[in-house]
């Protein structure tokens, strides 16, 4: 199979031609159909995440499952699905207690000494990103990693409910559960704001605030159902949004990464209101609520993924988008060729487009 290969950080990915293995007991060989281009890839490809080298970036994929294991029961040859980087074991402590979204997911990777599942023809290893490895022409994975969806669903678009909407509509319905009439700030418009944008009007929130600093940006927010759009980047950013809404938001949304759009998010709430940060900061940053914040009942939390619980909420992100509740088509920008990653990764850095998929050929 071809797949693009991290060999070093900070160098453009390398097409290579790979092997991979045949699925184990409780593993799944799937055709890649389409996966997006994450923002959280960049963060591997620049190297400010570690991870082994070499490797296989790409997480946010669907495709049709072409043979499983003796023990899979869960998904079939033919079946089409998305699959998603919170594989979970389903025994653990967060499993057992709702909290999928938190496991570890140790039990979905093969042992160590266990023969690789990709490799060179030299033999070497090639690392799994994430539990996936999607930008190639085949995915080897645990069944725990991938959930079966309507086949009526176009895979290009389903590609992008594996993290960007999962993240933003999983933060909106799991981690924040908003309430219709409720207030909701999201700070960044890229696939993971402008996906909690639209679940946030799904939900039926009074005003939603998309704050960026592309002027692209939010018109595309107010497509997808901002009902207010303010330059993240302005003086008076956040005094501006506490005018609109007379005093603060129930809901701020970090959708980027950055510490100053954390500290916007922060500074927007009002008595009550919580922060949910989702953007992968510089992993020496921090965040944090005064002390008079504290007293005023406002809250900061995390959201790995949402925290989803995939099996569950993908098929209904898929149910919303074929009954027109989520707009998928316009957080897509563009379609590419595995052998335009790297010109993806160059125009995501620019920062004025939103989702770029990468689309196989079948």
């Amino acid at each position: 199979m071809k797949a693009a290969v991290l060999v070093e950080p900070n160098k453009p990915l390398v097409i290579e031609e790979l092997t991979i293995a045949k699925p184990g007991p409780h593993e799944v060989l799937i055709r890649t159909a389409a996966c997006g281009l994450c923002h959280s890839d960049l963060h591997f490809i620049d190297g400010a995440y570690p991870h082994p080298l070499p490797a296989i970036p790409g997480h946010e994929a669907a495709g049709i499952v072409e043979a499983v294991g003796s023990e899979v029961r869960t998904v079939k040859p033919g079946d089409a699905v998305v699959t998603c980087l919170s594989a979970y074991c389903g025994h653990c402590e967060f499993c057992v207690t709702g909290r999928m979204s938190l496991c570890l997911g140790g039990d979905t990777r093969r042992a160590p000494g266990d023969a690789p599942r990709i490799t060179r023809a030299d033999g070497s290893v090639v690392n799994q990103m994430l539990n996936l490895s999607a930008f190639a022409e085949q995915m080897l994975i645990h069944e725990h990693a991938c959930v079966k969806i309507n086949p009526d669903m176009p895979l290009d678009r389903a590609a992008i409910i594996g993290c960007a909407v999962t993240t933003g509509a999983g933060t909106i319905f799991n981690a924040c559960k908003v309430t219709p009439g409720e207030t909701v700030a999201v700070v960044g418009c890229g696939g993971v704001g402008l996906a909690t944008i639209n679940a946030a009007k799904i939900a039926g929130a009074g005003r939603i605030i998309a704050a960026d600093p592309i002027p692209e940006k939010r018109a595309l927010a107010m497509k997808l159902g901002a009902t207010d759009v303010v330059d993240a980047t302005a003086d008076g950013a956040a005094a501006q949004i506490i005018e609109m809404t007379k005093g603060g938001v129930d809901h701020a949304i970090e959708a980027v990464g950055r510490p100053a759009s954390a500290q916007l998010a922060v500074s927007v709430l009002r008595r009550g209101g919580t922060a949910t940060i989702l953007g992968m900061m510089p992993l020496s940053e921090k965040v944090g609520l005064g002390a008079m914040d504290l007293l005023s009942g406002k809250k900061l939390q995390g959201a790995i993924m949402g925290g989803n619980r995939f099996p569950v909420d993908i098929p209904r992100l898929v149910d919303f988008y074929i009954r027109g509740l989520l707009d998928l088509d316009s957080i897509i920008a563009e379609r590419i060729p595995l052998s335009a990653i790297n010109d993806g990764f160059d125009k995501m850095k620019k920062g004025d487009s939103a989702r770029s998929v990468i689309v196989f050929d079948q």
